[in-house]
């Protein structure tokens, strides 16, 4: 005689097959509403990347691409201008992260202090960060022009800038110090690095202002109480407190240097001569001026390689700094 399952079992079973099945669809769900953006991405730096590694491994022949090994990294070790692009960038780098963050930390010290012209100073202050760097270039550029540059004036007085005045654009770099080493820099390269200080200048004010805004004025008022001046408030109170801020500011200077070719392009071209030619201006020489894209996607990956070193220092220091607190 055959044995049935009663009623309530059975729908005890379906309701919980349905259960499981609707777990499972609803499981899914975040997966489809991240699916464009995954696409997006894939599309835009994934893709771009592995298509960047095939081609550093290449060259262009008549007869089509070539496959030539590491022969390009080679080339670019071997090569002169990149070494001297390296020097180019590093001086670069150092005017113009040094002199942007002290400029920001100064500016931003005063606007701290409470004025009923703070917002207006700061609405002013936010201009240059937002022009495109190929349009501050361009001005930057007209003001030196020693036929009607706003500086020219002052830039063609024998007595100030002798015998003959100075040519910022075409004036030649001094002869090296340190061997090969491009230091002193030209006047070129100073007055980029000048240029692209005022460029930055706005949003690294902003970011320590509104780091500064969060000091407690107790602290302050106490170590002025204990004996402190301020240059020592400064330095052992408020620099401590906002130094996670400013490691980010640091971190991002330091890869906008690095990685803008728009001011470069605008200002100087590389020259006179290449004694502006950072390395990032070399990467875009090499690939638009030159067409030879198998050399510089190398040039891109030794780039690329340098950044990941410095996100990943800063990373580090920024864990030490959280451990330590």
């Amino acid at each position: 005689m055959e044995q049935t399952v009663p009623a309530p079992l059975r729908d005890d079973s379906s309701a919980s097959t349905r259960t499981k099945r609707k777990r499972r669809r609803i499981d899914w769900l975040p997966f489809w509403l991240i699916l464009p953006t995954v696409l997006v991405l894939l599309a835009i730096q994934v893709y771009p990347v592995f298509y960047t590694l095939v081609l550093s491994v290449q060259e262009r022949k008549p007869s089509g691409w070539v496959y030539v090994g590491l022969r390009n990294f080679e080339r670019l070790f071997n090569a002169s201008a990149v070494r001297e692009s390296v020097g180019h960038t590093l001086i670069f780098l150092v005017g113009y992260v040094v002199l942007t963050l002290t400029l920001g930390f100064i500016i931003a010290l005063l606007l701290n202090r409470k004025s009923r012209l703070s917002g207006a100073y700061i609405t002013l202050l936010f201009i240059p960060w937002i022009l495109a760097d190929i349009i501050a270039g361009a001005v930057f550029r007209l003001l030196v022009l020693p036929d009607y540059g706003l500086f020219s004036g002052i830039l063609q007085q024998p007595g100030i800038f002798g015998p003959n005045g100075l040519s910022v654009l075409t004036a030649p770099a001094p002869k090296p110090w340190f061997g090969e080493f491009p230091f002193p820099p030209s006047p070129a390269l100073i007055y980029l690095i000048l240029a692209s200080v005022w460029r930055a200048l706005p949003f690294v004010t902003i970011l320590l202002l509104a780091a500064l805004q969060t000091v407690s004025n107790e602290v302050i008022e106490s170590s002025r109480i204990d004996g402190a001046n301020a240059l020592q408030t400064i330095r052992h109170i408020t620099i401590p407190l906002i130094l996670p801020t400013m490691v980010v500011a640091l971190f991002s200077l330091t890869l906008g240097g690095m990685n803008g070719v728009g001011m470069v392009f605008a200002l100087t071209a590389g020259g006179p001569g290449n004694s502006t030619e950072v390395l990032s201006y070399l990467l875009y020489s090499i690939g638009w001026s030159a067409l030879d894209f198998g050399r510089a996607a190398a040039l891109a990956l030794m780039i690329a390689v340098v950044n990941l070193l410095l996100i990943a220092g800063t990373m580090r220091v920024t864990r030490l700094q959280q451990r330590s607190e």
